[in-house]
């Protein structure tokens, strides 16, 4: 498989770079000036790409490609591939679902807790020396809150099962009631949102959830709730977040992933309210190679023919 071309988008963990390199040969295009160029000159060699959630897989790119057959996603999320297209030319697209779903999950966790109880504060109250000169003030209870989440997927009830554990009564917003969850069903967000402490965002980024999360939502939850995103950015309209903080009417924010990343709204950067941490939801050195791996597997099983380990397409 040494002479099968695969485009990986942009640079992504080292490790499967590496192991791409081993089996497949392996094109990266960010070493040189013009990317439409790099794919123009490479366009009859690539018969695979790998996309993240920086650069997947657009209309533009597909069918500028005419060999191509598969789009293996290093990541769950599958909004930055054009399904449509995909279907339409008859490519093959894989992503990396279970493997993330514990660390997705418990960073949202952390964040809830990193905000209500103010863990980035106190420890720059305490490095900064301040605690010399006086006790940091009372923070709030995590446990027992009432938790909203947007989504049961495999991430939602993955959180719904962590808060539970801290004595959280949960509820949730989706499509449609699921049938085998015990947990509270709101086919309406507006009245999940009036009815928890905590929001968390945890579905999958479509034209139907994007800015799923707008002021109505906002002002719903109110100036004691907490809002959490660990989907997309995009779910959240994110100037009517950064209003509703600085003017109170939200109580607090986690936010690890953001609507133009890297750019991140400057006017939060002093908002002892609000927690903010740069998109590392599956970020760690295990899950990390799980989803590598996953990404290697499924090319492999495509190009010899075997049934690809989590087809999407």
């Amino acid at each position: 498989m040494d002479s099968i071309g695969v485009l990986m988008t942009c640079p992504m963990f080292g490790y499967l770079e590496k192991e791409l390199e081993k089996r497949f040969k392996l094109l990266k295009p960010w070493h040189h000036s013009s990317f439409p160029e790099f794919l123009k000159s490479n366009s009859n060699s690539i018969r695979a790409v790998v996309g993240n959630t920086t650069i997947g897989a657009d209309a533009e790119m597909i069918n500028s490609l005419p060999k191509l057959e598969i789009v293996a996603s290093y990541s769950v999320g599958l909004d930055k591939i054009d399904l449509r297209k995909c279907k339409e030319k008859g490519i093959r697209v894989t992503n990396t679902p279970d493997v993330l779903t514990d660390d997705v999950a418990d960073l949202a966790i952390g964040l809830a807790l990193a905000v209500f109880r103010r863990i980035c504060e106190c420890d720059r109250f305490v490095k900064n020396g301040m605690w010399k000169q006086n006790d940091y003030p009372l923070s709030t209870k995590f446990s027992g809150k009432v938790v909203g989440i947007i989504g049961l997927g495999r991430i939602g009830s993955a959180i719904a099962k962590r808060a539970e554990a801290f004595g959280c009564p949960v509820s949730y917003h989706s499509r449609s009631k699921k049938a085998d969850t015990r947990y509270k069903y709101y086919p309406d967000i507006l009245d999940l949102a009036a009815n928890c402490q905590i929001l968390i965002v945890s579905c999958s980024l479509t034209e139907e959830t994007r800015h799923i999360v707008n002021r109505e939502v906002i002002d719903a939850l109110g100036p004691t709730g907490i809002l959490i995103n660990i989907g997309r950015g995009p779910h959240i309209d994110e100037p009517e977040l950064v209003s509703a903080l600085l003017d109170g009417r939200l109580g607090g924010a986690g936010l690890d992933v953001f609507e133009n990343e890297p750019e991140v709204p400057e006017q939060l950067f002093g908002l002892e309210n609000v927690v903010l941490v740069p998109h590392i939801g599956s970020d760690t050195v295990e899950t990390s190679m799980a989803m590598a791996d996953l990404v290697i597997k499924n090319l492999e099983a495509h190009f010899l023919n075997k049934p690809l380990l989590t087809p999407v397409i």
